[in-house]
């Protein structure tokens, strides 16, 4: 697929099941410490960090569950999703949180001026040879000391999707490997925090990664510069 294509068909997916998603997901994390865990990890690093108080993007927002949940471990949270049903969804769902329809490949954000990017697991669908200039886009809207959350599919792997949440989908899933994502985090400048891999929980196919990383210095400029 041509990445417009791509988006097109990620976008016609989440907007078919966007009621059905929002209905089973709705309480997933509450069986899930590790990934809870993970969360609170980040919420604490971004209001302790140099981009505290600063807002927080969750990208690939979906019905907007984990938004709220960071809003409610005190982070100034906002989403944005491809999908306009999704986004709805978050909106009716949570009223007094503020959702975008938006591709996370191309923000409407300014540079520099994020405290914190969530990716939970909003990458699966993209191609492993578009993530170099997503997680530079990552990297561009965060403020220097901010951090990165990604959440995504551990392995190596490609999965083709024709039916998911009782309905017709056309998606592709890819599972990544950990130390693939770190480095590709590192070539736009962001720096591994931590990561974590956990065993694949009830309802889910692969193992689970989670990697924390931070923003340091603009990755174009050579150490040796003053």
């Amino acid at each position: 697929m041509t990445e417009t294509s791509y988006l097109s068909s990620v976008r016609a997916s989440y907007d078919a099941v966007a009621v059905d998603y929002a209905r089973l997901v709705s309480a997933e994390l509450a069986g899930k410490p590790l990934d809870r865990a993970m969360l609170a990890a980040f919420a604490e690093y971004v209001r302790g960090g140099a981009g505290g108080g600063r807002a927080v993007a969750d990208l690939g927002c979906g019905p907007g569950r984990v938004t709220a949940h960071l809003d409610g471990l005190g982070v100034r949270a906002f989403g944005v999703d491809l999908s306009p049903a999704m986004v709805a969804v978050a909106r009716r769902t949570y009223p007094g949180l503020r959702f975008e329809v938006g591709s996370m490949a191309a923000l409407d954000v300014a540079d520099g001026v994020l405290g914190g990017v969530l990716a939970w697991y909003s990458t699966v669908h993209t191609p492993p040879s578009e993530l170099p200039s997503l997680f530079a886009e990552f990297a561009r809207v965060l403020a220097p000391g901010g951090h990165l959350l990604i959440a995504f599919k551990a392995g190596d792997e490609q999965i083709r999707l024709d039916h998911a949440y009782g309905r017709p989908v056309d998606l592709d899933v890819y599972r990544t490997p950990p130390a693939l994502i770190a480095d590709l985090l590192a070539g736009a400048g962001l720096t591994e925090v931590a990561r974590m891999v956990r065993e694949a929980a009830a309802g889910e196919r692969s193992p689970q990664g989670f990697l924390l990383a931070r923003k340091g210095k603009d990755p174009a400029r050579r150490a040796d510069t003053p």
